[in-house]
């Protein structure tokens, strides 16, 4: 070929190929820009969830993590279900499933039969199984415990998509992202959002039920009450408290018979199959969590059910054998054990006060101290238009969002279990939507309203972006300028406060000052502490022994607080209530060397 045609054809195919290139280009512009709110909403959950891998690189696990994380690990290699039965697996699944790519040491089938019959109390199997994993694992224990987090992150981020769908299907796509920012900039959200436990998921299954109700609603099709069936499953494998969307979906299918059976045309019978359907989804996914697998109740379960309920033995043995024919064995007892939990209570703190049964009014509380102001008056002034519209525009779409929020709200203000706001994550959610909603409506007011919606609207959100950058990465122990009067410790307790999320940080600082060894009082530590190379010596001993001298004692904020203290025995005496939650009473009123993560305070004894 003469070399000026080849020239020539070879800057044709240049000019060819860039051509091309900027059609692609501008072909990827105009669909971002046509999607622009899903960009948007795809760059707010990116931007959390870097924020909150971030937050997991620098925390440790939580005591909770402790059981959950090889809890996980054996529901999937072992379908041991047991362990740590009194929470639906969901978070295990999710947690459990990046293990199956570390592979960490499991135990040999002859050293879990032998663990099995050597432990019968299922508190101390508990712990003794958890033991045995980590130590198995020592030199893979920040890998170990750092995947099973991420997983949750991306649970949290696909929560978020699930909020954005859910507002963009009642208010459009402008409130479908200030929902989310809101949501990826709520410390709470932010806390437990890394956190291998049931709260995130329940907060995702609350949603996805009500989400998948509105869309059966709309048009009822035994497709969409399969689809309804699949959240109720995925809600009640979150958390126990999810049952409470069973005597609600109840209540939604017997109003629909009632109205059926008053319009002429209209067919019950249909309704009562599409019930039927949801019902039977439900029960599918439950049994697949559980492999399909119930198991026959064994002397142990007997004898915990005849401890635990001895005026109800019976009767509650009985439930647990019929249930069982419907629902996994290990399912149906995890429920009785929230019930035994409920009715024993838990020893929490609310400001300076304290009690095993808690306050009707505790989670109000806990929500107004644990949130940023302004997502507060936001979340007040949003539900009050929430009403408002309800009421006199008589606009529906804002009732599939205030009756699901009411009803869960007034569940936990009965609930005796206050130890952490965490419990009314579920709640939130409808919250972020409401005050999107709201941030959306403001700047298209009349007037000079216009102008001062729009402007309070970039204040509150600015506000919120100043709070979490200023806190960051300890969420957990967040509280706003509400608790600035005194010590957090005192207004709240337990994962409000102290989590044993903060026991990297504390190895640090004691391993530069050549410290190896501490006496602590946190959560958490007697576990994860010798992991990072100092040794925890527990504070308080429970037979009281003679605890060997160490130049720093480790607080936390909880054990300050006094609910978290276990009562001990000294000089042949129990020792009562008030004599517990004082026993670190001393270091209250002393200055710390340092506090790390708000949660765990470091003193140093004098030689």
């Amino acid at each position: 070929m003469d070399e000026s045609l080849k020239a020539e054809w070879e800057s044709f195919d240049e000019r060819r190929l860039i051509e091309a290139a900027r059609r692609r280009f501008v072909a990827a512009w105009r669909w971002t820009i046509a999607r622009r709110a899903e960009t948007l909403c795809v760059v707010l959950l990116l931007l959390m969830s870097a924020n909150l891998l971030a937050a997991t690189a620098r925390k440790t696990i939580t005591v909770d993590e402790i059981v959950l994380i090889p809890a996980a690990y054996y529901h999937f290699v072992a379908g041991n279900f047991q362990l740590v039965h009194e929470h639906p697996p969901l978070c295990k699944i999710v947690a459990g499933l990046p293990l199956l790519f570390v592979q960490p040491h499991e135990m040999s089938r002859a050293e879990a039969e032998a663990f099995s019959s050597a432990i019968t109390d299922p508190h101390a199997r508990k712990w003794v199984y958890q033991d045995h994993f980590w130590n198995s694992n020592r030199a893979d224990f920040e890998r170990i415990a750092y995947w099973p987090r991420v997983a949750m992150v991306a649970f949290t981020v696909a929560l978020g998509v699930l909020l954005f769908a859910f507002a963009r299907d009642l208010f459009g796509a402008r409130a479908a992202v200030l929902a989310v920012l809101l949501y990826s900039i709520e410390p709470t959200v932010l806390a437990h959002g890394r956190v291998v436990q049931t709260d995130i998921p329940a907060a995702f299954g609350y949603l996805f039920v009500c989400f998948m109700l509105l869309r059966y609603l709309r048009a009822p099709t035994w497709r969409r009450a399969a689809y309804l069936g699949a959240a109720c499953g995925v809600a009640l494998l979150s958390k126990f408290s999810m049952l409470i969307i069973a005597p609600s979906l109840l209540a939604v299918f017997a109003v629909l018979l009632w109205r059926a059976a008053r319009c002429e045309g209209t067919k019950p019978t249909a309704l009562v199959r599409h019930a039927a359907v949801t019902v039977l989804v439900t029960l599918l996914f439950i049994h697949a969590a559980y492999y399909f697998h119930s198991r026959a109740l064994t002397g142990e379960d007997l004898r915990w059910m005849a401890s635990s309920f001895p005026e109800r033995a019976v009767a509650v043995e009985w439930s647990v054998r019929v249930l069982s024919y419907v629902l996994p064995t290990d399912f149906v007892l995890g429920v009785f054990w929230q019930l035994w939990h409920g009715g024993e209570g838990h020893p929490a703190g609310l400001l300076g006060m304290y009690s095993h049964t808690g306050w009707w009014y505790y989670f109000p509380v806990a929500f107004a101290l644990k949130t940023t102001l302004p997502f507060l008056l936001l979340s007040l002034a949003a539900l009050a238009w929430g009403i408002h519209r309800t009421i006199r525009k008589r606009e529906g779409r804002f009732l599939i969002l205030l009756l699901p929020f009411i009803i869960y709200t007034i569940f936990v203000l009965m609930s005796p279990i206050n130890i952490g706001v965490r419990y009314y994550l579920p709640a939130y959610m409808f919250l972020f939507i409401l005050g999107g909603a709201l941030l959306d409506a403001a700047p298209r007011l009349g007037g000079r309203a216009r102008l001062l919606g729009a402007a309070l609207s970039i204040v509150l959100v600015g506000w919120m972006c100043v709070e979490t950058l200023r806190v960051y990465p300890h969420y957990m122990t967040y509280m706003n300028q509400l608790a600035a009067a005194r010590p957090h410790w005192w207004y709240l307790s337990d994962s409000n406060v102290e989590w044993g999320d903060d026991v990297k940080e504390l190895a640090a600082y004691l391993r530069a000052r050549g410290e190896t060894r501490v006496r602590g009082a946190f959560l958490g530590g007697f576990m994860t502490l010798r992991h990072y190379g100092v040794e925890y010596i527990d504070f308080l001993p429970p037979a009281g022994p003679d605890i060997p001298p160490t130049r720093y004692y480790a607080v936390g904020a909880s054990y300050l607080n006094g609910s978290t203290v276990p009562g001990r025995v000294i000089n042949g005496r129990g020792q009562t209530d008030v004599e517990r939650v004082n026993t670190l009473d001393a270091y209250r009123r002393r200055a710390p060397e340092a506090v790390f993560g708000g949660s765990i305070y470091l003193f140093r004894e004098d030689e």
